[in-house]
């Protein structure tokens, strides 16, 4: 995880946490991108092709460690900032600011994932190799194009249109003066990454690399998101219907070692020596954590009833600290080891995507046992919602609680309108984040986020 590094494509600073300011204007303007690939750091073989695109995994894993998972839930209703740090408890507050060091990082290291996917993708094709089989030159392409399309989506769910740099970075030049696409554009280029990547991964049970299933997967979120009903429901049906994937039961086991259960569509893969320290954020300091987020009450009671979170309550732990119980949360519990994955997709989610298309269709009752799929899975009384309304709430408390402590529940609010309702964010220039102050300064062409 290198997360002291320079956004390459728009000459942002990535400053430390500790020491983040706006006083060095001259090292500002003039970095060196340190993404740019030398004569003799190139991809020129197989060898070079194969570590360039585990590189782009390894980008991608950065900002899925932390802060975008933090992006996802703190500004829901289910985790509160545990903490006195002002990054975080802006996010909390839903009270972003340009400088945050979280947004700052987590765009850096998303435009770092950009360039390198970009880098692949300019350089494999041309690649002659005999070490390199055109299967394989097909897969590393096409998860290059799956990477970059996830970043790509997760940029404009984050910011709404989003700078899209589709060929490498080779000077500080590059980049620059590329303004913002519409977030319809942006997500135009996501289809068109996803298409590319589908017809080129192949068909495997693989969970920590991208195969045609999880091109598929991110694509029925991404038709979700634009409101695409029928394709959403396709997309879905066609990762459900595929024997290589299924509900696990019990709940837990979503998150057991050895991991990449049958549920798992997509990981990201942790070890001890690559950790994911993820729970130090959530274990009470008596179990060696920080104790940083920490499930709310009404997140709490909801896990812990039976009829709504039933076996979901493996997401909380409760320990005893000064003759008082404490709950935390349990998702990432691996504080030993150190490798629990960050979760990108599951096929819960299809089902729930599936029941919200086929809801929105006016199929009712296949939309119902969909949702019902994932309730019999965690142990709870099936829903008798019987109206579009009452289905299309309680598909969203479902998502509430299946993911409770993922980088889902503000997106959801925010994609369907609910953010002002639910969580008293009426002024909705508050339902994206701010571009980081340094990459506004660096490159005039960029424009703020309204509001900011």
């Amino acid at each position: 995880m290198k997360l002291s590094s320079i956004n390459q494509l728009f000459v942002a600073v990535l400053l430390s946490a500790a020491s983040l300011s706006i006083s060095a204007c001259n090292d500002l303007l003039e970095p060196t991108p340190v993404q740019q690939l030398p004569d003799d750091q190139a991809i020129t073989d197989a060898g070079s092709a194969r570590s360039a695109t585990i590189g782009v995994y390894d980008r991608v894993q950065a900002y899925y460690q932390l802060n975008w998972p933090v992006l996802g839930f703190l500004p829901g209703e289910n985790v509160r900032f545990n903490g006195t740090l002002n990054q975080f408890l802006q996010i909390d507050q839903n009270q972003l600011s340009a400088d945050n060091v979280l947004i700052t990082e987590a765009w850096t290291q998303m435009y770092q994932a950009v360039n390198g996917a970009n880098n692949v993708i300019a350089a494999v094709p041309g690649l002659s190799d005999p070490l390199l089989p055109s299967a394989e030159k097909n897969q590393l392409l096409g998860e290059a194009y799956f990477l970059r399309a996830l970043v790509y989506f997760d940029l404009n769910r984050g910011w709404g249109g989003v700078p899209l740099v589709l060929t490498p970075t080779r000077t500080k030049e590059n980049g620059r003066g590329t303004r913002r696409s519409t977030p319809a554009q942006t997500y135009d280029q996501v289809l068109a990454d996803l298409t590319q990547a589908e017809t080129l991964l192949p068909e495997a049970a693989t969970r920590n690399r991208a195969v045609k299933a999880t091109a598929r997967a991110l694509r029925a979120r991404l038709h979700l998101y634009r409101q695409q009903w029928t394709d959403a429901e396709s997309y879905a049906t066609q990762v459900i219907s595929n024997t290589n994937y299924g509900l696990v039961t019990p709940y837990r086991a979503i998150s057991t070692a050895p991991f990449g259960s049958r549920e798992a569509i997509f990981e990201l893969t942790f070890s001890n020596a690559d950790p994911n320290t993820m729970w130090n954020n959530w274990f009470p300091s008596a179990l060696g954590g920080q104790f940083n987020f920490q499930p709310v009450p009404a997140a709490i009671t909801l896990l812990n009833d039976p009829a709504v979170g039933g076996s979901r309550s493996a997401l909380l732990g409760s320990t005893v600290i000064a003759g008082a119980n404490v709950t935390y949360g349990n998702l990432y519990s691996r504080s030993a080891q150190r490798d629990d994955p960050s979760y990108v997709l599951r096929l819960a989610e299809q089902y729930l995507i599936r029941a919200e298309a086929r809801a929105k269709q006016g199929k009712l009752t296949d939309a119902l046992a969909d949702l019902n799929a994932v309730r019999a899975r965690a142990g709870v009384p099936a829903s008798t919602a019987a109206t579009v309304d009452a289905l299309l709430l309680a598909i969203e408390n479902e998502r509430r609680v299946e993911f409770a402590f993922e980088a889902d529940r503000w997106f959801d609010l925010v994609r369907t309108g609910r953010a002002g309702a639910v969580l008293g964010v009426t002024d909705q220039r508050r339902w994206v984040f701010p571009l980081p102050f340094n990459d506004l300064v660096a490159d005039p062409d960029l424009e703020q986020n309204p509001g900011y």
